[in-house]
Formats: C-alpha cells, structure tokens, sequence
C-alpha cells in the first residue's frame, strides 16, 4: 500500500505552534500534553511505514522528544515526551517524509516563515485547520497482511486508499470525532475482529464473486465457536443504542460510495454533541439510517433480511502477526515480534529500518496488537530477519510471556494512572502463566486496549490491582478478585488459568 499521507508544511509549523491542549486526542500536527512530555500521534496508512519513514521518526524522536515511540492499537505510532519548544521542529521533521494528511497547498508560505511569525493570515490560518481536520480523520483500519495473507477473500488495500481519500478530501468531513472509526476486514486471518468500530465492512464470497457486508457500531459478526465471547463484547460497545448486525452487502466498487452515505447521514442526522455512531443510533433506527443513506448513492441500501444471521466463517488468529509465516506470493513470508508492551527506542527502529531496507521491501507494518511486521522477506532471509528481531529485543515466538501482556502508559506518563503499569507488567511477565492475555489498566479509561481482554487487572492504587475476567458485558468482565499486589495477581492467574471454566 502506497504512502497517501502529504501535508504542507506550513499547515503542520503553525498548529505545533499552539499550546498543546490536554484534552484534545493527539495527532501529527496537534502535541497534546502529558505527564511526561508531549505526545504526537503519526496516523499510517494501513499501518504501512517505510524504512525512510521509521529512520526519520527515530532521528526526530531522539532529537526533540524522549526518544520513547509507541505502537497504538490502532496501528500507528506515537512519539512520547516531546520537549517544550521543540514541538514545530518535530512536527517539520516528520513533515518532510510525508506523514501528514493530503491537504491542498497553502499558497506558497513556508513552514520557517509561519514558525517564525506571531500573526497568521487567514489563509494560513485555514491551511492549517484543515491540515489538522484531515489529519484526525484518517481512521482506516485494514488487516496487516492485507494484500498478502493467503486466505484473504479480497485485497483491500486498493479500497483503504479510497477511503482515505475521500475522508481527507471531502470538507464536511472535518466535523467527524478524531475516534470515528472505519474497519475494512479482507477476509484475512491475521485479522483485529474484536476492536469496535463506527462503520465495519467485512468481505464475504457470494455465488459471483465477492460482496462486502456491512453493519454499524461494533464488528463483523463471528461463528459461534470463534471469539464468541470478545465479539458479544465489542458489540455491546453500542450500548444503548440499536446494534443490528449485519444490514445489507455490496459490491467492492460500492463500498467508497457507501461510507461516505453513512458518513454524510451521520453528519446530517446526529446531534451536535454525537460522535460516535452509537449515539445516531440511540435517537434513530437502523432503518431510518439507510433510508437517509439511500439519497447519496444509486445502489439499495434496504436491510437484507437473508443477511440477519450472517458472521465472518473464517478464524482470526493473532499469533500469525509474530514469527514467519507465508505470504500469498510462493517464496515470500512476513515477518513479525511484539516490542516490550509496544514501545520502541530510538535505536530499535533505526534497526528495523535497517532490516526492512537490507532483508524486505524496504517497509514494515504497524499492527493492532502493537507489534511489527516485515513483509515480503525471501524464504533464506528469514531466519536472519528472525535473528535481527531476536537481537532488536522483540518478541517473535508466541510462547514468550511479554507476547501477551499490554499496559497503559501508567504513571510515569499519565496524570490519571493510579500506579506505573509498565514497570509492574514486566514484574508480571516473570511469572505469566503459558498462554493467559493480561491487560493492565491505570485507571478506567482501558487507553491501551479497545477490545475486552481475557483478563484485565484495572488499577486501584500503586501496585495495587482488582483482576477481571471477560465476559458479556461492556466492561471489563466479572470481577474475581479485589486489592492485588502484582505477586498475588500472578498467582489468581495461575489458578484461573488451570480452573476447567477457562479450558
């Protein structure tokens, strides 16, 4: 998949030039506050990052920030403590290898001219809300592997593009949640199922090819034997309002047409204070919506009553983003590890770019689980590739322990986490037991993970955690135990893990 993203300088020198606004989500072109610095979100075009792109993030990282980089659950990257007044500087670094939003140009002013200016015409001033705006839209999440994954039904990739196209180019758009979400699902199985989205689009074969299903709030539904239990969760994230599943189907020429129906009825129909589909959904039914669709595209949108009991047949299976594993192509594997609890130096994505550079295709991919993916490596590069990982400090066998651990920034970054839930997921690490998917959590807020996790231990006071187990519900599950040290949480993990109701 191709880098979409161009912005113009000057748009990204003037808004790093505003305070940071710590309510605000953070962005490329927006440094919002934290306790350990600024944070500056890079949106990727279905995860995609080049080697130049990564060596450039890392150089700028070190420079203007804490050198810390995160991996998102949505694919992207995120630089940590950026210091006071180096904000433009960061922002023209990244500027300059094209991680901003595709923006028209701003009539020839430079990003030193703007940095160095008080006052802003209003042109520049423009330029740069809409460099912004377009920037927080870019909310487009595809598989992975999408385009190489051996038991896709479609390459979305092409679809991916279109999207963000449109999403960045049609003005109204600019008035959506920077959390307005899409998910275009190929039929892959290395494939996030279970991360709630505003609009989902999941590929399906039909007699004559293939069509895209699509619903509202929540994800594609799955067969009942597979990750039943986090999908009732994620669709419970429509809590509230009328969640309907599966509504209808179109063709893949259809689908850009179709979101931007969704998207404008939305923007048409909602409250002013909504932002999420949900909360269209609570004041309109599902029928309404698709007949308000209806007037933006000449295809049927009416719900398809055969479609009701549809669910994506295919397992997704989230080991296949660490270690080698073949692509569609013969002779070529992807390869991937998890950093630590995503977070990555400077230096290790230096290394990265070195080997997507010396050993792929010069790209990696970013993905949901907050891990790394080289693609197209050659069958004899991969166990040198697995080795650089290996070296670089990452993850790549699904045994190893810090593979199924996330955790918030904590309190060394943020200012609500009651206590450091990275330092304290390391100390759990140690005593994991095989196999078990822990989520640790500084506060209520679940920041680190949009999906329910098998288990989740939700912060009460420094080092001190109630442990969830997952359920049905929009929380984090049944609470088993209260007031745990991370000692006593690995030993409750350890007796739940064995207990026959978790086989």
């Amino acid at each position: 998949m191709s880098v979409l993203n161009h912005a113009a300088p000057s748009a990204a020198s003037f808004t790093a030039a505003q305070a940071p606004r710590r309510s605000a989500c953070p962005g490329l072109l927006r440094i919002v506050a934290a306790r350990d610095g600024g944070i500056c979100r890079i949106k990727l075009p279905g995860g995609v990052l080049s080697a130049a792109q990564a060596a450039a993030i890392a150089e700028a990282s070190a420079r203007y920030a804490a050198g810390v980089i995160e991996v998102t659950n949505r694919a992207n990257l995120q630089v940590r403590g950026v210091r006071d007044g180096q904000e433009a500087a960061l922002i023209a670094a990244l500027v300059s290898v094209a991680l901003g939003p595709v923006v028209p140009a701003s009539g020839g002013v430079d990003a030193a001219t703007l940095s160095a200016s008080a006052a802003l015409s209003a042109s520049a001033a423009s330029a740069a809300s809409a460099a912004s705006a377009a920037d927080d839209v870019r909310n487009v999440m595809i598989s992975p592997a999408a385009g190489r994954d051996p038991f896709a039904l479609y390459d979305t990739t092409s679809l991916a593009a279109g999207l963000l196209t449109l999403l960045q180019s049609e003005a109204r758009f600019a008035a959506l949640s920077p959390k307005f979400a899409v998910l275009l699902d190929g039929g892959e199985r290395l494939a996030r199922l279970d991360h709630p989205h505003d609009v989902w689009l999941a590929a399906t074969q039909v007699h004559d090819g293939v069509r895209f299903v699509f619903g509202l709030t929540g994800c594609p539904s799955m067969a009942a034997n597979v990750a039943a239990v986090p999908v009732a969760r994620a669709n419970a994230f429509a809590t509230g309002a009328s969640h309907a599943g599966t509504l209808a189907a179109v063709l893949p020429s259809q689908v850009v047409q179709l979101v931007r129906a969704l998207l404008l009825t939305f923007l048409d129909l909602a409250a002013a204070d909504a932002t999420r589909m949900r909360h269209l959904l609570a004041t309109h039914s599902v029928d309404a919506v698709l007949q308000h669709a209806q007037t933006y595209v000449d295809f049927p949108l009416s719900r398809d009553a055969s479609l009701a009991d549809w669910h994506r047949s295919a397992p997704a299976d989230a080991v296949l983003r660490l270690g080698a594993h073949a692509q569609r192509v013969v002779g070529t594997w992807h390869v991937g590890g998890q950093p630590p609890l995503g977070r990555l130096d400077a230096a290790t994505l230096h290394g990265l770019a070195a080997l997507a550079r010396q050993q792929g295709n010069g790209t990696m991919r970013m993905t949901p689980w907050q891990s790394v993916l080289l693609p197209d490596i050659a069958t004899d590069a991969v166990p040198a590739v697995l080795a650089g990982l290996n070296t670089l400090g990452l993850a790549c066998d699904p045994a190893q322990p810090i593979a199924h651990l996330i955790a918030c920034a904590g309190s060394t970054g943020c200012v609500k986490s009651l206590t450091d839930t990275k330092a304290d997921a390391l100390q759990l690490a140690a005593r994991l037991p095989g196999g078990v998917d822990v989520h640790l959590s500084g506060c209520p807020r679940s920041c680190a993970a949009a999906h329910c996790a098998p288990y989740t231990l939700l912060a009460v006071a420094p080092g001190t955690y109630d442990l969830y187990r997952r359920g049905t519900s929009a929380d984090f599950g049944e609470c088993v135990a209260h007031r745990l040290t991370i000692e006593q949480a690995a030993d409750m993990l350890e007796q739940l893990a064995r207990s026959p109701l978790d086989a």
